[in-house]
């Protein structure tokens, strides 16, 4: 339950302390919070027991190292499931939310076959810069020690860089579709070397108009391949991409309500105040310690932004006209707590694994249930709990 606020306060609803720095404080309007639960959601489920440890695992000795310094004890149900038949050699299409570790169970299989035969050579394609850069911090933990190297290639950095990275001939390419297109138009990339392919969140690859752009990379690499396939949904205009890519592959579902069945969810209800007013009282709250909050613009957020940062949060944000360091150094800092709340716009709604996230807001409700599912996503992770708030008029 969230407290209503006591007390006094300024007109703005912060002070200055005598050091002249801002600090939050409650406002004089108490908080008007229905909590609307989803008997759905909240009723427990049978939890999955594993068929595997990671030691059961044909894998490396070094590899097995890595997991267990990673933390990883048991394998969560996409890596139970998915990690066997990928060492076995199968085409796989992966169906699971994010936070399932889907990450991981692409990755193990993958290093551990590069690194038994260094003529393998693989390519990751994901949507979204946060999440390519993501997954090569994973590939980096998960081949510490085994001489293999990446390049990441995504708009928003020098491309200079990345082409020299290029010409280390590395073993994983790791990158967003524009961009691997553009490398590969220039002669700096030939998708023909590339015998292993992964196309992760791929239905939001699609959303985001990346079609023709995977559709060239797909027609460009060997028939002989071995191909990752993971994605949240199927809508039908996968099924294209499905056919052209995968030969009789191995079909892996985790079902989203293994997901949500960690998240409590509410409705706030504005009645008439202003939501920058709401979420003040939200913030200052001591269980809102880590934060995501979803808008809906790219304007909209960053003048949400500068609102609380004058109100004296800690606060950063992330959407599509920020630049690509600025972007890492926002993510950096909330990952590593250095700032308290982390505004976004959907692009990080997806893909993106933030430990710890206390709370997701919707200070703007998304666009579609497919929307909500994956924001919320952000926050009770690897069997944590979280609270996800949706602002409503």
């Amino acid at each position: 339950m969230y407290h209503k606020s006591r007390g006094s306060s300024t007109s703005r609803g912060y002070r200055r302390d005598q050091k002249r720095s801002f600090r939050p404080k409650r406002n004089n309007n108490s908080l008007d919070i229905f909590l609307l639960k989803n008997p759905a959601i909240e009723q427990k489920q049978e939890a999955y027991v594993a068929k595997h440890a990671f030691s059961d695992f044909a894998i490396h000795d070094q590899l097995q190292q890595n997991i267990i310094e990673r933390g990883y004890e048991t394998p969560t149900p996409i890596q139970d499931q998915a990690i066997p038949e990928l060492l076995s050699g199968k085409d796989v299409i992966g169906i699971a939310n994010t936070g399932t570790g889907k990450t991981a169970a692409f990755l193990i299989p993958l290093i551990n076959k590069v690194f038994s035969n260094r003529s393998e050579k693989v390519l990751i394609v994901a949507p979204t810069r946060e999440l390519a850069v993501q997954i090569e911090e994973e590939f980096r933990i998960f081949a510490k020690g085994m001489q293999l190297f990446s390049a990441l290639c995504i708009g928003g950095m020098s491309m200079h860089h990345q082409i020299q990275s290029l010409r280390k001939k590395p073993d994983f390419v790791i990158g967003t579709p524009g961009r691997l297109k553009d490398l590969e138009k220039q002669g700096k990339i030939q998708f023909m070397l590339y015998n292993n392919i992964v196309l992760d969140e791929v239905d939001r690859m699609l959303d985001m108009g990346f079609i023709h752009d995977v559709n060239y990379i797909i027609h460009k690499l060997p028939q002989k391949r071995h191909s990752l396939f993971f994605s949240a949904t199927f809508p039908s205009n996968i099924q294209e991409i499905t056919t052209s890519l995968l030969r009789n592959p191995v079909t892996i579902s985790v079902k989203p309500q293994e997901t949500l069945t960690n998240i409590h969810q509410d409705v706030i209800k504005t009645n008439g105040r202003m939501k920058i007013d709401l979420l003040h009282d939200l913030l200052i709250q001591v269980e809102f310690q880590k934060v995501l909050v979803f808008g809906r613009t790219k304007w909209g957020i960053e003048k949400l932004s500068r609102m609380l940062m004058e109100r004296g949060f800690k606060v950063a944000s992330i959407h599509g006209n920020k630049r690509q360091n600025q972007r890492v150094r926002a993510l950096e800092d909330f990952k590593n707590n250095r700032i308290q709340i982390l505004l976004a716009t959907d692009i990080a709604s997806r893909g993106l694994d933030i430990d710890n996230v206390t709370h997701v807001i919707n200070y703007d409700q998304p666009a579609s249930y497919e929307d909500y599912v994956h924001r919320i996503g952000r926050t009770g992770r690897a069997n944590k709990r979280g609270t996800a708030l949706t602002f409503i008029d």
